[in-house]
């Protein structure tokens, strides 16, 4: 139900574009983002840095899209906020004590021996820069050299599938380098290692996250 929550602006606007047209879609995520960050403001009376950039950026490329009635705006958006995701992941290696991705998932994912280093936060910060920058060049690539049907099929299938990829890998890698229990002393001559385990708890975020960001 998250994920679905998290897509609702997009796939609103994928509905609406099929009915009505690129312009009367640009007036339906406006108005489904607006309504997805009062909701999350009442459930959890705040909005993350993600939500608010990305919902900004809807307000400002949407209103220059109907104002100036030239569909580019709206669709730059997704490029724009892929790359200010991949500047704002960088600059926070060099600014604050931990990167964004360690605090956005850090606190969520419980290691029972351990968290990770921040070396490896860093590779895990380096995947998703590396993962918003080649997002918002396809972004353009697709604007710019295929039809506008082709462009609102890519918001949906392309940014979605892309994301649940990386999303996936990324979680197949950080249960390769999980903390584990340090191998037990024993009095015999021999020692067995004790299992590791895991919860991991659904993340609030387009970042995509998002990328995301609910890519909206």
């Amino acid at each position: 139900m998250q994920l679905l929550f998290d897509f609702f602006p997009v796939i609103a606007f994928f509905v609406a574009y099929k009915l009505a047209g690129i312009y009367a879609a640009t007036v339906v995520i406006i108005a489904a983002v607006i309504v997805q960050s009062a909701i999350q403001w009442i459930r959890h009376r705040k909005l993350s840095s993600m939500a608010l950039i990305s919902g900004a950026l809807v307000l400002v490329f949407g209103g220059l899209t109907l104002w100036i009635q030239d569909e580019m705006f709206i669709k730059w958006k997704v490029t724009v906020v892929n790359w200010l995701f991949a500047g704002g992941f960088l600059l926070s290696h060099y600014v604050g004590t931990q990167p964004v991705i360690q605090r956005m998932l850090g606190a969520s994912l419980q290691f029972e021996h351990g968290q990770l280093e921040r070396e490896q936060w860093l590779k895990l910060s380096w995947m998703w820069i590396g993962f918003f920058l080649l997002l918002g060049v396809s972004n353009l690539y697709v604007a710019y050299r295929f039809s506008t049907d082709i462009w609102v099929a890519f918001k949906l299938y392309g940014v979605l599938g892309l994301t649940l990829v990386f999303a996936l890998l990324q979680g197949m890698w950080l249960a390769a380098r999980m903390p584990v229990e340090p191998r037990a002393l024993q009095d015999g001559p021999s020692s067995r290692p004790a299992a590791a385990g895991t919860g991991i708890e659904d993340p609030e975020s387009p970042g995509a996250a998002h990328t995301g960001e609910s890519q909206s």
